[in-house]
């Protein structure tokens, strides 16, 4: 170890990221830039996420159960779904900001696009070499590394797969402790089961926060392994039940969209203009037709109606 601090300090500044490679690939103790708020992410959830109780009190209580553990036996793994604009993305991003000072900027941060990445149905194969590669890569770069896979709806079946030795309590030498890693699904798969729940909830007089996540899990789980258009589809990460929780985000209501249009207004010096938030808000669609309860595009077309308020 001593050889290894030595070389980390007389090697010009050019190689310095590789011998940090190398000492992290040996040393139980290298954290990258890892630098954990724990308690700044709980806030920001309740402050800045609106109308998703159960992501609040799942990831919350998932992340900080995860970082408090200095050995966990298997990585932390997230499956978020739900319709578009309920806060997906927007939660994957203060994961990152409360793990390392920073959303998306992090080199240890790692996201994949499926339109992006993995754009052609015919190269699963090629997908699948790629991919196992990359995050070994980037595992023994930074045992701490994020991986976060968007549109999961989009991502051709069968390449995920590769992951499955990498997310359970499996005795596989990566020449890291790939155990420390997190990985972050996003898909609107799923959403279906979600937003039926959430309307016969809505109808039945229930209150929105009495909805359990134990209400969902299961049947998010069996949605995506079945569904044809889902990259879990017939996967054996859900098989092997290799998904630490699944993360349910209920559709939006007026008033969750009215305080996202707020924060988009204080965010650009207008915290005054009331009115706009409530124009912004009754100038959404919402669904189903008898009732009208719930956003169809949720908080996701907000700065834009806002730009046409102000």
């Amino acid at each position: 170890m001593i050889f290894i601090l030595f070389l980390i300090y007389c090697t010009p500044l050019g190689t310095g990221f590789e011998i940090k490679s190398i000492f992290c690939s040996i040393s139980e103790s290298c954290e990258c830039d890892y630098k954990p708020d724990i308690k700044g992410l709980e806030w920001d959830l309740y402050k800045n996420l609106y109308g998703q109780h159960m992501a609040q009190e799942i990831v919350s209580e998932a992340v900080m159960n995860f970082l408090q553990n200095e050995n966990p036996d298997r990585p932390l793994v997230l499956s978020f779904h739900g319709a578009s604009g309920t806060g997906k993305s927007l939660v994957s991003s203060m994961i990152g900001r409360y793990i390392y000072g920073t959303a998306m900027g992090s080199p240890y941060i790692h996201q994949f696009v499926p339109t992006l990445h993995f754009p052609l149905a015919n190269r699963v194969q090629q997908y699948r070499s790629d991919l196992k590669l990359w995050v070994e890569r980037n595992l023994t770069a930074c045992a701490r590394s994020i991986f976060i896979f968007d549109e999961m709806e989009k991502m051709p079946p069968g390449v995920i797969d590769v992951l499955e030795p990498h997310l359970g309590p499996f005795h596989v030498l990566f020449q890291t402790n790939y155990r420390k890693a997190i990985y972050i699904f996003i898909s609107t798969v799923g959403q279906e089961v979600v937003n039926k729940l959430a309307l016969e909830s809505r109808q039945a007089g229930r209150d929105r926060e009495d909805i359990r996540p134990d209400e969902l899990e299961d049947s998010i789980a069996d949605a995506v392994y079945n569904n044809k258009n889902s990259g879990f589809y017939h996967s054996r990460i859900i098989t092997e039940k290799l998904i630490t929780r699944f993360v349910p985000f209920l559709p939006l209501l007026r008033r969750h969209v009215e305080r996202c249009a707020q924060r988009e207004l204080c965010q650009r010096g207008e915290c005054q203009r009331a009115d706009v938030a409530s124009s912004v808000g009754g100038a959404m669609i919402y669904t189903p037709n008898e009732g009208q309860y719930f956003s169809s595009t949720g908080c996701k077309l907000v700065p834009a109606k806002v730009n046409l308020f102000l």
